[in-house]
């Protein structure tokens, strides 16, 4: 917009396009609405339920404390839109400016926001995925259907992976007072997102907790029965899991197969867009017209060396979809930047763990408070010098100040004392990050090329 009256004119009487009914997407239409936006908004979204919220589907939701169905998210103003749930979007028509739906309609956009997520891998054998038992958690569908069986009782319950998700399916199976066993390729739990020397505190809190934590193998098949349930599971160190519910938790794709051929940077690793949310077009030539946030985008940091990062966290989704809406009916010179300090939380085991920043850059990890033998401590994460990430377990109200020094990019090891270092905090430690290009569980993914929009990735089931 170059001040001759259309960004008003869009303001006034345009039209936007959000496609991704979630968390981003309905953050960015408040946005849009709170900021003067007063033409015509419509929500596409492939589930057919309103924006609801997903941290409670693996936690309150599988301890039967609260229903899937009152998950809704709360609206804080309303967005007065023209809802097209339950109708996936299949095409984008870059230059006639028209995103294609599942139904055959086609809706046309002035902007266009994409915000479509991600979805949970399933079971990479699709005869094996089918068998009555066989579970992947990421919609309220999924979660209630689990939920249901899980309150049938289950002699025992797999959870295949233990990264956040499955760590805390396993926390909740065990609250309930199932058998749990958690199969693992990788050397423990959480290991790649926060490291070996942390993730071995996360495999003792499993096994104090009863869980049959098996590290270091996968999952090679699953069987059912006559009746086509799932009864036992078949690991790579040749044991047998007799086992009723499968629970496969193997990690997320992000869904922008419908983009294939738009011509926009789309590909199995998101979509490319810069600071300001605007996407990049296949060519590398930034879009002003089409907007990404959320799980499915990928945009550089200035805090972690300007990488394209792709982060599948809820704060993020919801402040990155205000920046994205606040820049679409904005004049150049007032668009802001995306540059929040990315910061997680998981509930297990008794213990709240937060974290800031992005741990899984570091290469040294500093115990700067408290004893990995308590599980309680805070763990301070160095690359070439700075403080790159922090982790909490049960001491999240010292993040901020943790916080605050990967934003001055603070010298790591941090030079200050704390009055409850311990003796295993005296100095940094090798943060144990497994090869990035090893996965933590099953099956072998390949990525080939250099375009963002590169589709050549190999998905190889363990055998």
């Amino acid at each position: 917009m170059l001040g001759d009256g259309s960004l008003e004119r869009l303001k006034r009487e345009g039209r936007i396009v959000v496609v991704g009914a979630s968390l981003a997407g309905l953050r960015a239409a408040e946005t849009l609405r709170a900021e003067g936006f007063e033409g015509s908004l419509t929500m596409i979204g492939d589930e057919p339920h309103e924006p609801y919220d997903r941290p409670p589907l693996s936690k309150q939701v599988l301890l039967g404390r609260a229903a899937a169905d009152r998950t809704a998210l709360p609206r804080l103003r309303s967005v007065d839109a023209t809802w097209r749930l339950g109708v996936p979007a299949t095409g984008l028509d870059m230059a006639a400016g028209r995103v294609r739906l599942a139904d055959g309609d086609e809706v046309p956009y002035d902007r266009l926001l994409i915000a479509t997520g991600v979805r949970a891998r399933a079971w990479p054998r699709e005869a094996e995925a089918e068998l009555d038992g066989v579970f992947v958690l990421r919609t309220r569908d999924d979660s209630a259907a689990l939920a249901r069986r899980l309150e049938e009782g289950p002699k025992r319950v797999l959870v295949i992976g233990a990264g956040f998700t499955g760590s805390e399916i396993a926390s909740a199976c065990r609250e309930r007072g199932l058998a749990v066993t958690v199969a693992e390729r990788g050397a423990a739990p959480l290991v790649g997102a926060l490291g070996g020397v942390v993730g071995a505190v996360a495999a003792e809190m499993q096994r104090e907790h009863g869980v049959d934590l098996r590290c270091g193998v996968m999952v090679t098949a699953l069987e059912g029965d006559a009746s086509g349930r799932v009864r036992a599971a078949h690991l790579s160190d040749g044991s047998t899991v007799e086992t009723d519910i499968v629970i496969v938790s193997l990690g997320a794709i992000r869904n922008t197969e419908w983009l294939a051929g738009s011509g926009l940077g789309a590909g199995p690793r998101g979509i490319a867009c810069d600071a300001g949310c605007r996407a990049f077009d296949i060519r590398g030539i930034v879009t002003d017209d089409i907007y990404a946030a959320g799980d499915v985008a990928r945009s550089p940091h200035p805090l972690f060396g300007y990488q394209f990062l792709s982060l599948e966290h809820w704060g993020n989704a919801a402040s990155q979809a205000r920046i994205a809406a606040h820049n679409m009916i904005s004049e150049s010179t007032d668009r802001i930047p995306h540059m929040e300090v990315p910061a997680f939380w998981s509930s297990q085991f008794g213990v709240n763990i937060k974290s800031v920043g992005v741990p899984s850059l570091g290469t040294e990890v500093l115990i700067s408070q408290g004893a990995l033998r308590d599980h309680r401590f805070i763990g301070v994460y160095g690359y070439q010098g700075r403080v790159i990430g922090a982790v909490a377990f049960d001491q999240a109200r010292w993040l901020p100040f943790y916080q605050e020094l990967i934003e001055t990019t603070a010298a790591f090891p941090p030079p200050f004392p704390t009055v409850d270092r311990r003796s295993d905090g005296q100095r940094p430690v090798d943060a144990d990050f497994p090869d990035p290009s090893v996965p933590t569980h099953g099956p072998t993914v390949t990525l080939g090329g250099y375009s963002p929009a590169d589709r050549r990735m190999t998905f190889t089931p363990a055998h």
